[in-house]
C-alpha cells in the first residue's frame, strides 16, 4: 500500500512539475560523442539536474586522481526538489567525491524563476545540458496544482507557451555561449505552441545538430522529443536556418535529413507544405464545412430517411449505425457530399491520413456526431459549391496524391506524430486546418472539361511533378496564351 501511495505521489509531483528524468545511457549515447574533447574547456551546468544523469558521467572520462578538483572547477547541478538535490550528492559520492565538496556544487535552487548569475564568477565559459521541466501552458492553466507556474509567463514571458522555452529564455538573456536541450520536438515542428519563441530564440542561437526521437525515451509521456544542440550567434539576426537532423526510428535505426527554417513560416520545420498551399491557393477556392452535427438535423428535420454512422458511439470496432428523419433539403446536403477525412493514420498503408468514401468505407449515407465533435474520428466534408460526384472523387484523388507526396518528401514532419506504436510507420495526425487548406488548392472551378480529364490521367498515373506543372501553368495563366500547355504533357 505504501509503494502504491509513493507512486500515486511521484506520478502527481511529475504532472505538477513537468519533469522527467534522463537516463544516463542518454548523455553517453547521444550527448557525450559531442563534447568529449571539450571536457576542461567548460564548466558543465544542469540546472534541472534530477539525478545527474546529464553531467556526473562526465567523471567516468576523468581519471580518479583529478576527479576531485574536476569537480570543483567544473560540475555545478541544480534542481528545484531536494529529494532530487539528494540523490545527485550520492550519485557523486560513488565517483570518489567527498560529500562536503559535492554538497557545494549540488544545490537546491528554483532556476525558472532566474538565472543563476553567480555561476559567471567562476570565470569559464558556462556550458548548460539539461532536461529541463516542460508542461504546455493550456494544461498549467486547466490544472490548480499546476497554476504556481503561471507567473513565469507574465510581463517579459508572455506570449511563451511552455516551462522548458522560460528556462531556455533563461538561458538566452544569460548571454550563454552553449546548450544542449533535451525537450518536445513541437520546438521543431509546433505552430502556436512555438512560434514566439522560435522566432525569438532563433535570432540568437544556431542550431548545430538535432536528434529527434521518434520512439519513447521517458517511460511516463508520450510527447515526442528532439535533443538539440544549440550555439550562440556572434551577431544576432533572423537569417535561414540550416542544420542537420539526425531520426531515431524504430530498433534505434537513424536516418539523415538536412533542414532548412525559414523567417517568414516562424522558422518551422516541414513549412515547405504550407508553402504550397498558400502559393497554389485556388482564385476561387472551394468552401468547407465539416461535421453532420445535432443542429443540422434540428433544424431540418422531416420524414425522410437517411443511414449514419454516429461517431461518438463505438463498440466493437465498429461505429453505431442510426437512421435519421431529414427534410430534403439536408438530405440532397448529405447525399451529395460522399467523402471524409480520416485525420490519424490507422498504422496501414491502406489506412493513412487523407479523404475516403463514406458508402465504400461504412456503407451508409454520411457520418453524424451525436454530442461532442472528436478531430480523429472519422469527418464529413460538406463542399459548396455543390459539384459533381464524378468531380469530387477527382479532387480525393487529388488530395491524395499531394498529400502523399509531401509525406514522402518532408517524411510527415508538417503532421504531428499521434502516438507511439507497433505500426510500419509513425503514425500521423492531419490537422483540419491543413485539410482545408489543401482542398483549397484544387481549381475545379477554373478547368474547363478537357483539363479535367488531363488532369485526371496525371493523378491516375501519380505523376506528381507534371501535376505541378499543371497547377503552374494554371495558376500563371498560360492556358489563355498557349491552351495547349495544359494538355501538353500525357
Amino acid at each position: 500500500m505504501i509503494d502504491k501511495v509513493n507512486k500515486e505521489l511521484t506520478k502527481t509531483k511529475r504532472r505538477t512539475l513537468g519533469v522527467h528524468l534522463t537516463s544516463t545511457d542518454t548523455f553517453l549515447s547521444y550527448i557525450f560523442p559531442e563534447i568529449k574533447n571539450k571536457l576542461y574547456d567548460y564548466l558543465w551546468v544542469d540546472l534541472y539536474a534530477g539525478e545527474g544523469n546529464l553531467i556526473l558521467p562526465i567523471l567516468d572520462f576523468i581519471s580518479k586522481s583529478e576527479r576531485t578538483n574536476f569537480f570543483e572547477n567544473h560540475i555545478f547541478l541544480s534542481d528545484i526538489q531536494p529529494e532530487m538535490v539528494d540523490r545527485s550528492i550520492e550519485n557523486a559520492e560513488t565517483y570518489g567525491i567527498p560529500r562536503n565538496i559535492a554538497e557545494r556544487n549540488i544545490i537546491v535552487r528554483d532556476n525558472l524563476k532566474d538565472f543563476p548569475h553567480f555561476l559567471n564568477k567562476k570565470n569559464i565559459p558556462i556550458f548548460h545540458i539539461t532536461n529541463p521541466p516542460y508542461l504546455y501552458l493550456g494544461y498549467i492553466r486547466k490544472h490548480k496544482e499546476t497554476e504556481i507556474h503561471l507567473h513565469l509567463f507574465e510581463n517579459e514571458n508572455e506570449g511563451y507557451q511552455d516551462l522548458y522555452q522560460i528556462a531556455m529564455i533563461n538561458d538566452l538573456r544569460a548571454n550563454l555561449g552553449n546548450m544542449i536541450y533535451i525537450i518536445p520536438s513541437n520546438l521543431l515542428f509546433g505552430a502556436s505552441v512555438s512560434n514566439k519563441f522560435r522566432s525569438d530564440f532563433l535570432k540568437f542561437y544556431k542550431i548545430v545538430k538535432l536528434y529527434i526521437f521518434e520512439t519513447q525515451i521517458f517511460e511516463f509521456t508520450g510527447t515526442n522529443i528532439c535533443i538539440g544542440f544549440f550555439e550562440r550567434k556572434k551577431k544576432p539576426g533572423k537569417e535561414i536556418v540550416k542544420f542537420e537532423g539526425v531520426k531515431v526510428v524504430k530498433d534505434d535505426r537513424v536516418l539523415n535529413r538536412n533542414y532548412i527554417l525559414k523567417p517568414e513560416w516562424k522558422y518551422r520545420a516541414g513549412a515547405e507544405f504550407d508553402e504550397f498551399t498558400k502559393d497554389f491557393k485556388s482564385k476561387d477556392p472551394l468552401i468547407v464545412k465539416y461535421y453532420l452535427l445535432n443542429e443540422d438535423i434540428n433544424h431540418n428535420k422531416g420524414d425522410i430517411e437517411i443511414t449514419v454512422i454516429d461517431t461518438n458511439f463505438y463498440t466493437s470496432n465498429n461505429y453505431e449505425r442510426r437512421i435519421l428523419y431529414v427534410n430534403e433539403k439536408l438530405k440532397n446536403e448529405v447525399l451529395s457530399n460522399v467523402f471524409y477525412v480520416r485525420t490519424v493514420d490507422t498504422g496501414s498503408m491502406e489506412g493513412r491520413a487523407g479523404l475516403y468514401t463514406i458508402k465504400e468505407d461504412f456503407n451508409v449515407d454520411g457520418i453524424y456526431v451525436s454530442k461532442a465533435t472528436y478531430r480523429t474520428s472519422p469527418i464529413q466534408i460538406f463542399l459548396k459549391p455543390e459539384f459533381s460526384i464524378k468531380d469530387q472523387m477527382l479532387l480525393k484523388d487529388y488530395f491524395n496524391l499531394m498529400l502523399e507526396y509531401f509525406r514522402e518528401k518532408l517524411d510527415s514532419e508538417f503532421m504531428t506524430t499521434y502516438k507511439y506504436s507497433e505500426a510500419e510507420y509513425t503514425r500521423k495526425y492531419l490537422g483540419l486546418t491543413q485539410v482545408r487548406k489543401l482542398i483549397e488548392t484544387f481549381p475545379i472551378k477554373q478547368l474547363n472539361e478537357e483539363q479535367k480529364d488531363n488532369l485526371e490521367k496525371l493523378i491516375k498515373s501519380k505523376q506528381f511533378d507534371k501535376t505541378m506543372e499543371f497547377l503552374k501553368a494554371l495558376k500563371q495563366k498560360k492556358d489563355k496564351s498557349n491552351p495547349s500547355i495544359l494538355t501538353s504533357w500525357l
